[in-house]
């Protein structure tokens, strides 16, 4: 069977086979739903396939083919009203403009995470050689500096798990789904480029891939490679200073070198953390506003019984891997508890880029193979939350983390608590059968005072809940750790609907989880594809409306 992308007319949806069968009985399975011979059917391939374990004991794989056979038009005349065959979407990209041979100005990327690395890709294959601005280093030399934070509790402020080539999502379980719209197909793009960076094959077709930080880091240099094979620019190291601004346009950014570059194009892509960016953004009068985000803590508990819960017999079955979960909880305060970010078979990392704060996330390999699965168990806020400045989202963010590393003991250590003794609010004092994964260490105690009031009261209320679905979730030795604070911006820049560019700003446009557009690595990297198709048509004179 082959998985390679190629030509197909056929598509046949909700194929339901038993969790282990064959190939042969794969293919007999089409012909059967197509009433063809064996002969009519010349090739076939996965699109999507997806696992349905609402029976434990009888699990399934669910899948999407797209397939080419001898006589489509007897087939589909015969089949017309069945709604699981019909034609196969055309899923390939279409570039939306080409460069002029000699270009005014260059477009300026800065940061280059997941929505930066696919701006800068799909400017750079329509030929306008973008200029890329990392604040942060070369993705090695940034991951060396991630693990000095782990092992050696030495924050480097500038490389760290929030900033250098990569981004934030370079240091996370990899996820590549996402439920924003996508009618002209960009995820598929973004997965097939993955792929040409030599991610695994099938991420083109399961129902949630990952890839896992170690292969994201080889990724991410070969993407950077070919960008630079077709002119791009990078400086690492280089974080913009200011915005050059007249008559409300941008004109050029000012570097921390004293560097000047000159451009018209600039695409904001800075991700959630850059704090010190957002200040000047608003102080140059980049119009902004505070949005909603979550706070809370991070949860592990042993895979196994995450993956008894989820597949029963089935546990530990090659072919499923790790399970995962998604949960929410809607509280007698009014506020809303779910799981975020959840990590099959992961560890908690420090995600921290301020000294004296403590910042937890969660980060798996591909092969998700650690003892602990380990989750966000998050609450959401809103501006009302932290009223007044569109800034103030920060600040709070800021408090909580400070207050963390305090309750850590100040040494980088996170605090940490037995999931009975939160419950019970009493202090921990031990580690029971979990042991917890956060680098450098976890400091047990009481985590009562570690965020508002009313997120503890709200994840208290949570965990029994969440229990009822996923049995052993408020086991009395699962450890919490905290805090998480930065599950997304905390800040909108707003940018017009048909241009994508600022609404007070011409030319800079605000993109991605940092700009308040995306949340995780495929839709950042959707964002970037837009934002770089709108650029392209802005400089090409085109029509400047983009897709919604």
């Amino acid at each position: 069977m082959q998985f390679a992308p190629t030509s197909f007319m056929l598509r046949i949806t909700d194929l339901q086979l038993p969790l282990e069968h064959s190939d042969d009985e794969l293919r007999e399975a089409i012909l059967q739903r197509l009433g063809i011979p064996a002969a009519a059917l010349l090739h076939y391939t996965i699109f999507k396939r997806s696992s349905d374990a609402r029976k434990k004991t009888a699990i399934s794989f669910i899948y999407t083919l797209d397939i080419d056979v001898a006589d489509e038009a007897d087939v589909m005349r015969r089949l017309k009203n069945d709604r699981h065959v019909g034609k196969t979407p055309d899923t390939s990209y279409q570039f939306v403009a080409q460069a002029p041979a000699k270009l005014s100005t260059r477009p300026l990327v800065i940061g280059f995470g997941p929505c930066g690395i696919f701006a800068a890709l799909i400017l750079a294959q329509m030929g306008f050689r973008p200029i890329i601005l990392e604040r942060g280093k070369v993705v090695r030399e940034r991951t060396k500096d991630t693990w000095g934070l782990w092992r050696k509790r030495d924050l480097k402020p500038e490389s760290n798990v929030q900033f250098g080539e990569g981004g934030a999502g370079t240091f996370s379980d990899g996820k590549l789904y996402s439920q924003v719209k996508d009618p002209k197909h960009y995820g598929r793009k973004v997965l097939t480029e993955f792929v040409k960076a030599d991610a695994p094959p099938e991420i083109l077709y399961i129902n949630k891939p990952h890839i896992g930080t170690f292969r994201l880091v080889k990724m991410v240099e070969q993407m950077r490679a070919t960008i630079e094979e077709l002119g791009g620019e990078f400086r690492f190291e280089s974080k913009v200073e200011s915005l050059d601004l007249k008559d409300g346009k941008v004109r050029g950014v000012s570097l921390a070198n004293g560097e000047y570059l000159a451009s018209d194009q600039v695409v904001l892509a800075i991700g959630h953390s850059a704090r010190d960016t957002f200040q000047m953004l608003y102080d140059s009068g980049v119009y902004m506003e505070a949005k909603p985000f979550s706070i809370g803590f991070r949860i592990e508990h042993p895979q196994s019984i995450i993956d008894r819960a989820r597949f029963g017999p089935y546990a530990g079955h090659p072919l499923l891997g790790a399970a995962d979960y998604k949960l929410v909880h809607h509280c007698s305060n009014g506020r809303s508890v779910y799981s975020f970010c959840m990590c099959p078979g992961g560890t908690v990392v420090a995600a921290t880029s301020e000294p004296n704060r403590v910042v937890t996330n969660g980060m798996s390999q591909y092969s998700r193979n650690e003892r602990n699965a380990n989750s966000g168990i998050v609450v959401g806020i809103t501006p009302a939350d932290y009223p007044g400045h569109p800034l103030a989202g920060i600040e709070f963010q800021r408090h909580w983390e400070s207050r963390a590393f305090e309750l850590g003991g100040g040494t980088y250590d996170a605090p940490g608590q037995l999931v009975g003794d939160f419950l019970a609010n009493r202090a921990s004092t031990e580690f029971g059968s979990v042991q917890p994964s956060y680098k450098p260490g976890v400091h047990l105690g009481n985590l009562d005072t570690a965020l508002p009031d009313y997120a503890i009261a709200a994840i208290r209320e949570a965990i029994p809940f969440f229990d009822k679905q996923i049995k052993g979730f408020s086991m009395a030795d699962a450890v919490l750790t905290g805090v998480e604070t930065r599950t997304s911006s905390p800040v909108r820049i707003r940018r017009r609907d048909d241009t994508l560019q600022s609404i007070n700003t011409v030319g800079l446009y605000p993109a991605g989880e940092g700009a308040g557009y995306a949340g995780g690595i495929m839709s950042a990297a959707i964002d970037g594809i837009r934002v770089a198709e709108a650029v392209a048509l802005s400089m090409t004179g085109d029509s400047p409306k983009v897709s919604a």
